[in-house]
């Protein structure tokens, strides 16, 4: 599903430059959960950038279902953004203004699909979360974890290649979030490869193997 070859990642023009990745090398298989493990300035939120997409590479080759996400034009990645990754975020990143139904539209927005179609799908989705009666509460109107339940939803609509999740717990109380990694174990059992970024060695436990980066390189994985 994903593969990482000679991966490195300079910021900066002029030397000498910010070398912040140093030669990563990682495979995920499809229906794997992963976590990625690091302490600040490890380089594990530029490893986010890169396999969501939103960064590119300085030198090495990304593989994504066998494409070379780091040829591709700014359109070609907005659209592997949109429907082959589904993001999940620390702070959630849901539109106050809209209702849980809405926000878990969004990604569906860019698609053909008529309105009565995608408020289908999305009702579909919230249920499996656990949240069909709060289609029309708004954001403020929701706890931390039924807003990262929101968000998982909604990283779910396009029915992504992976899961990407971003510190899906670190804004969450211990009990909420245990509920969280219960529902990615969940859907990991379903089948669904995820790559959870973390610092907290109890919740990179959490996952099928970890990975732990240091100073910009793997330095460790275990299972």
């Amino acid at each position: 599903m994903i593969s990482l070859t000679g991966i490195h990642k300079y910021y900066g023009e002029v030397e000498p430059r910010l070398h912040v990745l140093k030669g990563i090398r990682l495979d995920v298989v499809q229906g794997e959960f992963v976590s990625i493990m690091g302490t600040s300035g490890s380089g594990k939120s530029t490893l986010l950038n890169l396999l969501g997409c939103l960064d590119i590479p300085t030198e090495g080759s990304y593989l994504l279902g066998g494409r070379d996400v780091s040829k591709l034009s700014d359109d070609e990645l907005s659209r592997i953004r949109n429907e082959d990754i589904g993001f999940i975020f620390q702070s959630f990143q849901l539109i106050p203004q809209l209702t849980v139904l809405e926000n878990v539209q969004v990604p569906l927005l860019y698609g053909d699909s008529s309105i009565s179609e995608n408020e289908e799908r999305c009702k579909v989705i919230l249920e499996s979360v656990g949240l069909s009666h709060r289609l029309t509460h708004r954001p403020a109107q929701l706890s931390g974890g039924e807003c990262q339940r929101v968000a998982i939803a909604r990283s779910l609509i396009n029915d992504p290649l992976i899961l990407l999740a971003d510190e899906p717990t670190g804004n969450l109380d211990s009990a909420t979030g245990q509920e969280v990694l219960e529902l990615m174990a969940t859907l990991h059992d379903q089948g669904r490869t995820i790559i959870m970024i973390t610092h907290d060695q109890e919740v990179a436990l959490k996952a099928q193997r970890q990975v732990r980066i240091h100073d910009g390189l793997v330095i460790e994985e275990s299972a």
